[in-house]
């Protein structure tokens, strides 16, 4: 079996790959990563590694010399950069998704393919909940252009090209230290601070409250997808909805008193602070999980080994 991840060498992908490699979730004999570059790759045989921008389509020449059974879509550009840069933004995240998906329209073999998409197609101010009938209205270029994709990866998926489906993932903890381009990057640095005793400001206040989702609970929802038809299906997978009071709370009582001060960005807080109840009734009953309890949640987020 040949497995394509893209953006196989960030945050979420470095996870899958790790998670993939350890045999415990599908067997292959080829896994091919896609991304701009890389750094130390694990050494097996069955790693193929494609160096490339998605927005070139010649890319997927290289990627689907084999075509491909199982796909994960998993690069973009961030909110934040795509805020910035528009046209960026368009080339890779919408304009690249739709050269992947017409490579795979090509190759003949209905692949399935889990795309990565946010809640950032919600877009703000969010509704008292978010349900599976919330309607997505983005209020940011990056919300669009995934709201785009999911409408693509659905057609494509009716017509019989791909058997895709689409993920409305929030932000995932914990991102290492380092520029992201993401908007929701305190949401990291609170939990790497704490863990290594350092102080850290964060652009919300203490009540803020945010949708948390940790990288290995992410990493199991994309794996999961891959056992249920995909029929270009929009899932919410659940989350812990707790504040940064609580999330600190227990972060201090796992590393001792956390050294936080709050210097509230009223745009930040209404994007990421101000998150309503999120029901994910349709994805729990489809065998989706979320990390269970804060405890879970820091040690999912913070075990990168």
């Amino acid at each position: 079996m040949h497995v394509l991840i893209t953006g196989a060498d960030g945050f979420v992908g470095r996870a899958l790959v790790r998670r993939m490699l350890s045999g415990i979730d599908l067997a292959f004999n080829r896994l091919t990563l896609v991304d701009q570059r890389f750094g130390d790759l694990p050494t097996d045989p069955r790693l193929v590694p494609v160096a490339g921008n998605i927005a070139d389509r010649a890319l997927w020449t290289d990627s689907l010399s084999l075509p491909a059974d199982i796909v994960f879509h998993l690069a973009s550009v961030p909110g934040g950069l795509a805020e910035r840069e528009f046209d960026l933004g368009m080339a890779v995240n919408l304009h690249g998704t739709l050269g992947l998906l017409d490579a795979l329209r090509a190759q003949g073999r209905t692949a399935k393919f889990v795309f990565a998409s946010s809640v950032a197609v919600y877009g703000d101010p969010l509704p008292d909940t978010v349900d599976d009938s919330t309607p997505p209205r983005p209020t940011l270029s990056y919300g669009a252009q995934k709201l785009a994709s999911e409408v693509m990866v659905a057609d494509f998926s009716r017509r019989g090209f791909i058997d895709g489906c689409s993920l409305r993932l929030p932000g995932i903890v914990a991102r290492p230290p380092a520029p992201s381009g993401l908007i929701s990057a305190f949401m990291s640095e609170v939990m790497w601070a704490a863990a290594q005793q350092r102080p850290v400001t964060l652009p919300v206040g203490p009540d803020a409250v945010c949708w948390w989702m940790s990288v290995a609970s992410a990493v199991d929802a994309l794996l999961h997808a891959t056992s249920l038809p995909g029929q270009g299906r929009v899932w919410l997978p659940p989350v812990l909805r707790l504040s940064i009071r609580e999330l600190v709370a227990a972060l201090a009582d796992r590393f001792g008193p956390v050294d936080v001060t709050y210097t509230p960005d009223p745009a930040v807080e209404a994007r990421f602070g101000q998150q309503p109840p999120l029901c994910a009734d349709a994805a729990r009953a489809a065998g989706f999980r979320d990390d269970g309890s804060v405890g879970g949640l820091i040690d999912r987020a913070l075990d990168q080994s």
